[in-house]
């Protein structure tokens, strides 16, 4: 992720350079694509990352909801002994 970063923030001074110097028509086309197609790429990879996150988080909460779950079925199983008695 910091190599695509770095490759944008790379696309960009040359963009700034082109504006300064002039390069030439067919810079600003390769430049505006490359830029295109690596933020697309960020973007893709970002949004799989935060789903990725979301399901964690779900998985954790299912975790602890099933010890919260045992953790009360013990007690009632405890308190069923004891009334036993």
């Amino acid at each position: 992720m910091f190599l695509w970063c770095a490759f944008l923030f790379i696309l960009g001074i040359s963009a700034f350079m082109d504006t300064i110097y002039n390069y030439g028509n067919i810079f600003r086309q390769i430049n505006s694509v490359l830029f295109m197609l690596i933020s697309l790429g960020l973007l893709v990879r970002t949004t799989t990352k935060m789903r990725e996150r979301k399901q964690e988080k779900y998985e954790e909460r299912i975790g602890t909801l099933e010890m919260n779950l045992r953790a009360l079925q013990g007690e009632k199983e405890k308190e069923k002994e004891m009334s036993k008695y």
